[in-house]
């Protein structure tokens, strides 16, 4: 291959809004051949000189990060960002209740849009961004990571493959104390959803994935520190019969940390993920045989997901292991949480 099949094979990504989940990104797609960050963008100019050493979130980053911007164009005006023509995908990591503007914005420019989840604060705005994706012809992702770590990749592929029979429930369980950073965002219910829009929705996205479109919800939880709901459990009736639930929460208390877990029960074997493990998190249980800790090398979510917009992008193939309309969903459902909370009633979908 020439240089020039080499250079038109690499894609040149800008990202917008430079906080914890920026810094994130960057790490995965210095990970990644044939891509390029072309362009950062941040109204307020932090960290727009490509030093992220001071950046913070709620898992362990790493060594701090700071990036080389020779070659990086630096903008505060977003419109400048989407005329330059080295940008091809726009990473959005602004705060939520931005996604709609921007992603829309950067969608009729004609660049390819990978968004942070929540795609947008309500199921309105969502749709429409999906809808200006399809009107518009470009690839929409909504950065649904879960779908892409190891030990859910094994989940979802162990359901599907019925390896251990049919699966008869099904729990999951993300729970942390208030955010530390960007509270000025994620504090204000308004702008951020709550836990419940924004922490949980992993895994209301990941149920949807699983087992379908949810038929139902049944939710409960409470508003601490935000206005909006910060402690949601929720059971959700799904079409196989399944007894699945998840339960979301900022609302532990300082120094609790963050905990991820999740149990599945097969009809010949327990799967039961624990993130406190460390490199025995997902532990396999089968009758008459010895437990197994499962391990698994390569990459993360974050380098699974970019990874896979990128190569989706090259191809000119649009996403299927999650879409648009999956964001859309996500939001949707989880709206619906919010209704049974407010209601103490079942919520049909």
């Amino acid at each position: 291959m020439n240089a020039e099949d080499e250079t038109r094979k690499t894609i040149g990504v800008g990202i917008v809004g430079l906080g914890f989940m920026a810094a994130t990104h960057l790490r995965a797609y210095r990970q990644i051949d044939a891509c390029r960050i072309a362009a950062l963008c941040n109204p307020s100019g932090r960290n727009l000189d490509g030093d992220f050493t001071m950046v913070t979130g709620n898992i362990a980053s790493g060594a701090p990060l700071k990036l080389d911007m020779t070659e990086v164009q630096a903008y505060r005006n977003f419109a400048e960002l989407l005329v330059d023509s080295a940008v091809q995908v726009v990473d959005i990591c602004a705060p939520t209740h931005a996604h709609p503007e921007l992603a829309i914005a950067a969608l009729k420019a004609g660049k390819h849009v990978i968004c942070e989840k929540p795609l947008a604060r309500t199921t309105k705005e969502a749709r429409q961004i999906a809808d200006v994706a399809a009107s518009a012809g470009r690839i929409l992702m909504p950065a649904m990571c879960l779908r892409f770590w190891p030990e859910w990749v094994w989940l979802k592929q162990a359901i599907d493959s019925e390896a251990y029979g049919r699966v008869l429930a099904a729990r999951f369980r993300r729970v942390a104390q208030p955010p530390a950073w960007g509270r000025k965002f994620f504090l204000d219910g308004n702008l951020s959803g709550g836990a419940l829009l924004d922490l949980h929705i992993h895994d209301t996205d990941f149920v949807q994935f699983c087992f379908g479109r949810p038929l139902s919800v049944f939710s409960t939880g409470f508003s601490k520190v935000s206005g909006a709901i910060d402690h949601v459990l929720t059971q959700y009736q799904v079409a196989s019969g399944a007894a699945v639930s998840a339960e979301g929460s900022w609302a532990m208390t300082e120094g609790f940390g963050f905990h991820v877990c999740y149990t599945a029960i097969f009809e010949h074997a327990t799967a039961d993920f624990d993130i406190v493990r460390g490199a025995d998190a997902l532990k396999v249980f089968e009758k008459g045989k010895d437990t197994q800790a499962l391990r698994f090398s390569g990459q993360d979510g974050y380098f699974g997901e970019l990874k896979y917009m990128l190569d989706c992008v090259r191809s000119g193939t649009p996403p299927s292991t999650v879409t648009g309309l999956d964001g859309v969903s996500a939001v949707e459902i989880c709206e619906a949480e919010e209704r049974s909370v407010n209601t103490g009633k079942i919520v049909a979908l």
